[in-house]
């Protein structure tokens, strides 16, 4: 009889294993063929952006999380043409590679990016600032707070307060990773409502548990990190973004007790990537408006770094 069981339940493990990796090759297949990789391992279009201009002045744009630098070009080149800013927006680990990849890098790599970004930056250049898309709010946040000479911080939808699901799912994080290789990513037409973006979008189609646990550590540690923060703060949050709800927003600028500054605007009528939406210009004018009033203006002409 128990040897029966014990069959039945080695049975029962061993199909459960093959139906395990066939879901996850089929989602890393899937993923693929939408998000074909370059020669280097990186998703075609979501190269890291480096852009110089100005040798004295220049900005560090983090995008979130299970997206690449491609949601903030845009901004990038915004600053970079009209406002002459030199920018640099890192692929985090894990983002814009196989999902394969996204399995490997969890927040302790992100977060050794980030500083080592932010540390090379200011040695070479006399003004650095921060800029930081949904978890890359979070990021900024937390690098921020480590700088109080930092001069300005912009977070843009910024990813610090975890909705309900995704405080639930953290704590089980390693069990449903045991039961699913994969989850589901967000709704798409619910994180950018202007279909043109959307379909440029090289965001991952799914996420394993784990990275979603790794995802709500980084929003918690932000939260904490806020009240140390100094530097000029703006916040830029829509009325419209499923990701990041009005009632978890209105609480945020409470957290940056210290900040010099700190102010809270809003948008309408665009979703949670608000730099590649309908609200975008709006995004970048309110960015750069910020920078400007707080860590000075670039030179007034481009100069080409060597």
């Amino acid at each position: 009889m128990l040897s029966a069981v014990v069959a039945g339940v080695a049975a029962v493990g061993a199909l459960h294993t093959a139906n395990y990796w066939w879901r996850a090759l089929r989602t890393r297949r899937r993923d693929a063929d939408r998000l074909p990789l370059s020669s280097d391992g990186i998703v075609v279009g979501a190269e890291p952006v480096s852009l110089n201009a100005s040798p004295t002045h220049a900005v560090l744009i983090i995008h979130g999380f299970g997206d690449t630098p491609q949601t903030v070009r845009q901004l990038a080149e915004y600053l970079h043409v009209r406002h002459h800013w030199s920018v640099r927006a890192p692929l985090l680990p894990g983002h814009g590679r196989s999902l394969a990849a996204f399995d490997a890098a969890g927040s302790d790599a992100w977060r050794g990016a980030v500083h080592r970004e932010y540390v090379a930056l200011r040695g070479q250049f006399e003004t650095v600032v921060l800029i930081g898309l949904s978890m890359g709010g979070a990021l900024a946040t937390l690098e921020a707070a480590q700088d109080p000479a930092l001069p300005a911080l912009v977070l843009l939808v910024p990813y610090l307060t975890p909705p309900a699901r995704a405080e639930r799912l953290a704590p089980l994080a390693g069990v449903v990773n045991l039961l699913v290789p994969y989850l589901k990513g967000g709704d798409r037409t619910q994180s950018i409502f202007d279909p043109s973006a959307r379909a440029l979008a090289l965001g991952a189609g799914a996420a394993p548990p784990k990275r979603v646990r790794d995802l709500v550590a980084v929003a918690h540690d932000a939260r904490f990190a806020a009240s140390d923060v100094r530097a000029p703060t703006l916040l830029i949050h829509s009325r419209t973004d499923y990701r990041i709800p009005v009632a978890l927003a209105e609480g945020h600028r409470a957290l940056f007790t210290t900040a010099q500054v700190c102010e809270q605007r809003w948008l309408e009528g665009c979703g949670h990537v608000i730099t590649v939406d309908y609200c975008r210009e709006q995004v970048w004018a309110d960015t750069a408006e910020w920078l400007e009033r707080y860590a000075g203006a670039p030179e007034s002409s481009p100069v080409p770094l060597s």
